[in-house]
Formats: C-alpha cells, sequence, structure tokens
C-alpha cells in the first residue's frame, strides 16, 4: 500500500503535508439523490486523478468524502467505509469503526489525523449524518453537520469558509444547485490557505451527483476540475460547467433531437471549422467552452458560422449555440 505522505513527497517534494482542504456531501430524501463536491489547493494533484478521489458514492443509499492525510492506491478507508454502508451500517457507526480501523495507522499515523463527512438514507429514505475531524489534522480544521449534509474542511483560512459553504447550500433549491451554491460560497482567495498567495480558493474542484437509477460509476451528474493553471479560480470554471450542463438538462427535457441539429465539419480540425443548423433560426449566440469550462471563442450566429480554429490549443471543445429561451444545440469537436 502507499500512502499519500510519501506519494506527495515523490512526486511533489515540497509538500508532503494534508491532503484535501474543504468538502460537502448530502443527500435529498425527496429525490433520493445523493451528492459530493469539493476543492484543494495541491500541485499536480491531476497526476492522481483530481480531488474527487475523496468521494465514494453508492447510488440511491449514501455517500462518504474521506480527507486529510489518507492513503491511497486504494485509498483504503475510503474502501472501508463504502463496505460498512453496503452492509448497513449508519453513518457514526461507520465512524466508529473506521477510528477502530483504521487502515494507515499501523504504518504511518493514527486516526486522528483523518476527516470524515458521511450521509446516507435509513431504510425509511431519511437522512443520517456523522461528520469526524481528528485533533492531528492540519489547522483551520473542523466540520459542520446538518439534517442531510457534512461540511468538512482542513488547511483552511478560517472559520468562514466552512459557513460560507453552509450558507450557499442552505439558500438554494435542488441538490445539484446546492451543491454548487456551497461551492460557491467557498469562493474566497485562500479558502484553502496554501492558495492564498495565488488569489484563488484551490487548484482542483469537483461536482458530482447520483440519482437512485444511476450505477456506480456513471452518475448523473460528473463535474471535474482535475487543475487550473496558477492563480486561475477552479470554482468559477465548474460554474461555468454546471451552467452549461443546467442548460443541457433543459435541452434534454425538450427532446434529443435537437441535440443533432448543430453540424460540425471536418471534425477533427486543424485551421477552418464549419458550423451549421440544419434549420433555418433567428439569431443567437455561438460560444465554444473548452474541457476546463472557460468560454475560448464566441460569436453572433445566423444558421452557419466557419471559424478559424488554428489558434486553439489541441484538445476536445464544446459548440454550443443559445437562442433567446436558451441552448438550442450542441456538439463536440477535437482540434489536432
Amino acid at each position: 500500500m502507499k500512502y499519500l505522505k510519501i506519494l506527495l513527497t515523490a512526486f511533489f517534494p515540497v509538500l508532503g503535508n494534508a491532503q484535501d482542504t474543504f468538502s460537502i456531501i448530502a443527500v435529498d430524501s425527496a429525490t433520493g439523490e445523493v451528492g459530493a463536491a469539493g476543492a484543494t489547493c495541491v500541485d499536480a494533484i491531476a497526476g492522481l486523478g483530481g480531488i474527487k478521489i475523496l468521494n465514494d458514492i453508492i447510488p440511491g443509499k449514501g455517500g462518504v468524502n474521506a480527507q486529510a492525510w489518507i492513503c491511497i492506491n486504494p485509498h483504503i478507508n475510503l474502501v472501508n467505509a463504502i463496505s460498512r454502508m453496503e452492509l448497513g451500517d449508519s453513518p457514526q457507526e461507520i465512524i466508529d469503526w473506521l477510528y477502530l480501523n483504521d487502515a494507515c495507522g499501523a504504518q504511518s499515523f493514527d486516526p486522528e489525523y483523518r476527516q470524515y463527512g458521511i450521509v446516507d438514507l435509513d431504510s425509511m429514505g431519511s437522512p443520517r449524518v456523522a461528520g469526524f475531524t481528528g485533533s492531528k489534522a492540519d489547522d483551520y480544521k473542523n466540520h459542520i453537520t446538518g439534517p442531510n449534509y457534512a461540511i468538512q474542511g482542513n488547511i483552511l483560512l478560517d472559520s468562514s469558509v466552512l459557513l460560507g459553504m453552509e450558507s450557499g447550500f442552505n439558500s438554494a433549491g435542488s441538490l445539484p444547485e446546492k451543491l454548487m451554491a456551497a461551492m460557491q460560497g467557498a469562493n474566497i482567495p485562500g479558502a484553502d490557505s496554501r492558495c492564498l498567495a495565488r488569489g484563488t480558493s484551490s487548484t482542483s474542484a469537483f461536482l458530482r451527483v447520483y440519482r437512485p437509477t444511476d450505477t456506480a460509476g456513471s452518475p448523473w451528474l460528473e463535474l471535474d476540475i482535475l487543475e487550473m493553471p496558477f492563480g486561475e479560480e477552479p470554482i468559477d470554471s465548474l460554474q461555468t460547467l454546471f451552467d452549461l450542463w443546467t442548460l443541457t438538462q433543459d435541452l434534454d427535457e425538450a427532446g434529443e433531437d435537437q441535440l443533432r441539429k448543430l453540424k460540425i465539419y471536418p471534425n477533427p480540425v486543424k485551421e477552418i471549422v464549419n458550423i451549421e443548423l440544419d434549420q433555418m433560426i433567428r439569431k443567437g449566440k455561438l460560444v465554444i467552452y473548452n474541457l476546463a469550462g472557460k468560454a475560448v471563442f464566441q460569436s453572433e450566429f445566423l444558421d452557419s458560422a466557419r471559424i478559424d480554429a488554428s489558434e486553439l490549443s489541441p484538445g476536445i471543445y464544446e459548440a454550443c449555440l443559445f437562442a433567446e429561451n436558451g441552448l438550442l444545440a450542441k456538439a463536440k469537436f477535437m482540434r489536432d
């Protein structure tokens, strides 16, 4: 088994420090949805898969965020927590079990270095919540639990980060909206204190939601900012992706056929890309987003567009056509 402290020291010699900062996990008893979101300031975190490595969810049942000092390959305390949830343990019973059976303790530290947020739905569909912050996790550290959510963080600027997340969560509507609002509540420079000098909250962020009918590994909503360049805010990029997803959901409800009307060729493209719609529309706006959710091009659109893509970096892009009533069509293309 490899331990994160060792791995971070090997790949990122200047760190060797506690992993992760702020996260939230929650359930919606009305819909049966389970979701989580979080962020951190760890250089080269993309090489570990991004900050989403702290979370796992059982669709229709519950989920776990396991952070601070963690062992990985696998993240065995998280694996064990999910196993206990599958066996029927409550969130508090899971934390009690993890404390007595810490998977990293014998060879590295002790459970007082850990931090957990766990939520589930009991046999009657009622939420159960528990949180834990070990005394040896890095300051500022704490956790907050509510009727259907657990918020936790370490290496924080101060208590305002967790309080801002709670306020955001409780001010929004659906579970996806609540999670996004919670992340915006922590969108302040130095939310993870290691990012204070960069002027950002963090470097990596994620948000995911499972519906009860989803299968493990295939969530209804999955937004992932693996790692942003120095000084660029990942929660802003997460919001852009969330807004795009929301518009897409509205379009999906209106009919999948609309998604097929935006034609892009050639694809892949090296220089000039043609974008067409197979019906005449009123004046609209064409916006092209990169995988980080950042708009890299926009222009007015009638029924077609011819765009010089030579200045775009190689990668995957999504072209979205917006009309007066929202997203009308979209399609992905590759820049070679």
